[in-house]
């Protein structure tokens, strides 16, 4: 093949990746690396770790577990932003993502636990859930709004979609608006971001996370 015509279908096969390779949203930025725990911290007994095709994983040792368990960021001060998170979460699966919570989920496991001082009554929750019987839905605010139905993909990938503001906050599931919230004014503008593991049979996997400051 001459030069002329080798650089002539090496410049085609790079327009056809650029064209296959989706651009990345403007402001985005990975919280989940993809290949390890770097900026996380694992706080109960759950057990996380990344698969080969860097797929996060969590989940709990069924017969050891004590109530919840939490993924938190070490990061401690995310104020206004979008989140958002690609996620598969196993049939009665019970899942959140918790913003502002400044105990990063001591009460949620031993030895402190106390069920009034979970991560949903000190900052806010965000409801995950596959089927199950809770009232609060997928993308509800927990405890302050409940989430309209209809968006959820039962057993498959979602997208969930977090505008957390100092006037209220907004959950996006697949695209549509399902939950929004003035949350309360004595509650924390500022925290951690976590996820949760509420009992010893639920498995989550993120495909990604990610965050756009505001």
């Amino acid at each position: 093949m001459s030069s002329l015509r080798l650089a002539s279908f090496l410049t085609f096969c790079c327009g056809l990746c650029c064209t296959q390779a989706p651009a990345a949203d403007p402001g985005f930025v990975k919280l989940f690396n993809n290949h390890n725990l770097e900026g996380w911290q694992v706080v109960g007994d759950g057990i996380w770790y990344v698969m080969s095709d860097g797929t996060l994983v969590g989940e709990r040792d069924q017969e050891n577990s004590h109530e919840q368990s939490w993924l938190y960021t070490t990061r401690n001060d995310f104020d206004e932003f979008d989140l958002r998170a690609e996620y598969w979460l196993r049939f009665d699966g019970n899942s959140g993502i918790s913003i502002r919570d400044s105990s990063r989920a001591r009460f949620a496991v031993p030895p402190d636990y106390d069920p009034k001082r979970t991560p949903s009554h000190i900052g806010y929750e965000i409801q995950l859930l596959n089927h199950g019987g809770d009232p609060f839905h997928t993308g509800s605010v927990y405890l302050f709004d409940h989430a309209k139905d209809g968006a959820l993909r039962e057993h498959d990938w979602n997208t969930i979609e977090i505008q957390a503001r100092h006037s209220g906050i907004k959950v996006l599931l697949n695209g549509q608006l399902v939950s929004e919230s003035p949350g309360d004014p004595s509650r924390p503008l500022q925290g951690p971001i976590g996820i949760q593991l509420h009992d010893r049979t639920t498995v989550i996997m993120f495909k990604s996370i990610e965050l756009r400051p505001r």
